[in-house]
């Protein structure tokens, strides 16, 4: 069966011809940090799973009946109305998220890229970024995702034990994941991702880096290492509360978080975000853009954006969450064009937290030339310069401030510095209005 239409099909041709020629030349460096007018990135949610993890979250279901045909349609229909409420002429990015988007059809991926092409500049080699699931995504499944334009994978792998994988509620087992992952690193060499966890309950040090270990003779250039996050609601939270299960040791997470980054130094990785790391230049170009506070437009239910409306004035970005529940959503789409639900505009000193909060994630902190580009009127220095908590953070060596950027200096000391920033920033100076 043919991808929909030819201008699908040759956007994905000229962007696999520009992947084969794309070698990234600066191993371990950092993108370019600079917003630029009506660009932004795309994040697409696909909102179903063959079955709901024992510690997830986030907004997916579990289909009784489901109607691809239409589901298509409508995250099509999104896509171009938000590209033409937002004015953005040129996507950057693409990242097809969920619940699992590895269980669409890779004809769905395709009419979304499509679409996208039609409306907006979607430069050949771009980055289009798909999240898998080792046991929703065989070998040729995978071959058919990249035909369609994708040309990144992020697998959720987890773990490489099978007993955690079966209390983490994953349907796959850790021969699956490798699998899958070899299969995954020939059709896409250079372009996977892997996610690991730490901090499971009973979860041991020396096994888990036994893990690592074990997964760097298998991966790619990138690795994200996540903790587990108790969340209300879900089954491992409900098992930890009743006994059942012991709680995770928080001193254990943080000694596997430290011994982890460690071996991947060693192995050349560089940690460019607290969570990412990186080696031969291959960083997620999607994820900066959020960490640099770009634009993204979010679509499909339950997804998020941040962008400026066409006719708002170019001032007043706004956060906007679309409706979480997928028929609900369907129908607002088919109604009005797009599933929006909540639009907040985003105040400065909003935006400005926005900014701190995320750029202290990333190695490079914030910039003075970054940050100019959102508050043009008062520097770093003129903000946290002469700020008592700031200079106590910089005595301790847990921050920097200097003719480079603003950032942190030792991943333990996040809160204290991003709360001390946070204060300073609303703190009223003579040299503003009442």
């Amino acid at each position: 069966m043919a991808l929909p239409g030819a201008r699908a099909r040759g956007w994905a041709a000229a962007a696999r011809a520009a992947q084969r020629r794309r070698r990234v030349e600066n191993a371990g460096g950092s993108p370019s940090p600079e917003p630029a007018g009506r660009r932004a990135a795309l994040y697409v949610h696909w909102p179903y799973c063959e079955k709901r993890c024992s510690y997830c979250n986030f907004n997916k279901y579990i289909p009784r009946r489901m109607e691809e045909a239409a589901m298509q349609k409508c995250l099509v229909t999104e896509a171009q109305t938000l590209l033409r409420l937002s004015g953005v002429q040129r996507v950057e990015s693409v990242f097809f998220g969920g619940g699992t988007p590895s269980l669409a059809s890779p004809h769905t991926v395709a009419a979304v890229l499509e679409a996208v092409a039609q409306t907006a500049h979607l430069p050949a080699d771009s980055e289009v970024t798909l999240e898998a699931n080792p046991t929703s995504a065989p070998g040729s499944r995978l071959a058919e995702f990249g035909a369609a334009g994708v040309n990144r994978l992020s697998i959720g792998l987890q773990s490489l034990d099978d007993t955690e994988l079966r209390l983490l509620g994953r349907t796959h087992s850790a021969c699956d994941a490798l699998r899958t992952l070899a299969e995954a690193r020939r059709l896409f060499p250079g372009r996977v991702s892997v996610d690991l966890m730490l901090g499971l309950p009973a979860q041991q040090v020396g096994l888990w880096l036994g893990q690592l270990q074990e997964l760097l003779h298998h991966c790619d250039d990138h690795l994200s290492l996540y903790q587990l996050s108790l969340e209300r609601g879900t089954a491992l939270f409900a098992q930890v509360q009743r006994g059942a299960l012991p709680a995770p040791d928080p001193e254990l997470a943080a000694e596997m978080y430290q011994r982890g980054r460690a071996v991947l130094r060693e192995a050349g990785f560089h940690q460019y975000e607290v969570s990412n790391f990186a080696r031969n230049g291959a960083l997620s170009t999607h994820n900066w853009t959020y960490w640099q506070c770009g634009q993204y437009l979010g679509i499909g239910p339950g997804a998020h954006g941040r962008f400026m409306p066409q006719g708002a004035g170019g001032h007043t970005r706004e956060a906007r969450i679309q409706t979480l529940e997928p028929d609900n959503w369907m129908k607002e789409v088919m109604l009005f064009g797009h599933g929006t639900r909540k639009r907040v505009p985003l105040g400065r000193l909003e935006l400005l937290e926005e900014v701190l909060a995320l750029g202290l994630r990333t190695d490079v902190g914030i910039t003075h030339q970054h940050w100019q580009q959102f508050e043009p009127q008062l520097t770093l220095w003129d903000v946290f310069g002469a700020n008592k908590e700031v200079q106590e953070l910089l005595e301790r060596g847990l921050l920097q401030l200097d003719h480079r950027c603003v950032g942190g200096c030792r991943a333990e000391g996040a809160e204290a510095y991003q709360g001390a920033l946070t204060t300073a920033l609303h703190r009223p100076r003579r040299s503003e209005k009442d």
